[in-house]
């Protein structure tokens, strides 16, 4: 082998040597930071599903808070609607106990010329065949009455609520009313009404007879004027059967 040959062989040797070294070298520094990507990827998507259940729970804890709010707010709907309706009953008791006293303070000037006791079924406030059967006989007496009112007392037996009773005492006397305006021409500033509902029982409601007696409406055709001598000493009374719907 000449000098030559050698001199490239070992230049060749050395550069192979220098290569490797350089290979070696270069993943030397490049691995640690490979890893160290490698952790950073991992603390990063660890942090993320961190991120994402503190997210989850806050929307958890506010769907919550917002459904106690919700529950809340209905109660205290509510609570304000039955006081409303409590304050609204207590206006229409006074109401009433005050279109009562004017009522019968107006009725003190007045003097019963007939009167008649008309009656109804259960729940029910259409007259019977029996009630215009009465109230024909009562009217029979308004023709010759001069000054004239008609008071009406609307009641109901005990079963059912208090404003249910009021509201079905009223339209008792309100059909007493239409009856009379219709078929005798009586105008309506001459009949009074009061819905007693079963604040004012003529029997007991304890039996069956005595709260049908208890639903009926009391109709009194009055007079205020002194001394007419067509008009009868004691007023008549007319009266009818209970109705076979009771």
């Amino acid at each position: 082998m000449t000098r030559t040959s050698l001199a490239i062989l070992l230049a060749a040797c050395m550069a192979a040597t220098v290569g490797c070294s350089s290979k070696n070298y270069v993943k030397q520094q490049t691995t640690p930071l490979i890893n160290k990507t490698n952790e950073l990827d991992d603390m990063t998507a660890k942090n993320s599903k961190d991120i994402k259940d503190v997210d989850a729970r806050v929307q958890s804890g506010l769907q919550a808070v917002n459904a106690k709010t919700a529950d809340v707010e209905q109660k205290a709907q509510a609570a304000n609607q039955s006081a409303t309706a409590a304050q609204q009953t207590a206006d229409n008791a006074n109401n009433r106990v005050t279109v009562l006293d004017n009522t019968v303070a107006n009725l003190d000037n007045y003097h019963a010329v007939a009167e008649t006791s008309v009656k109804f079924g259960f729940n029910k406030d259409n007259l019977t065949p029996q009630a215009k059967q009465a109230l024909d006989q009562l009217a029979g007496s308004i023709a010759s009455t001069r000054g004239y009112i008609i008071a009406l007392e609307g009641s109901t037996d005990s079963v059912g609520s208090e404003e249910y009773n009021y509201d079905l005492s009223e339209r008792r006397a309100n059909s007493v009313i239409q009856y009379l305006a219709s078929k005798y021409n009586v105008p309506a500033h001459k009949m009074y009404v009061i819905g007693l509902g079963k604040d004012k029982p003529l029997e007991s409601n304890k039996t069956k007879q005595g709260r049908a007696d208890n639903r009926r409406v009391d109709v009194r055709l009055m007079t205020n004027t002194v001394g007419d001598t067509n008009q009868p000493t004691n007023p008549p009374t007319t009266g009818q059967n209970n109705p076979s719907s009771m």
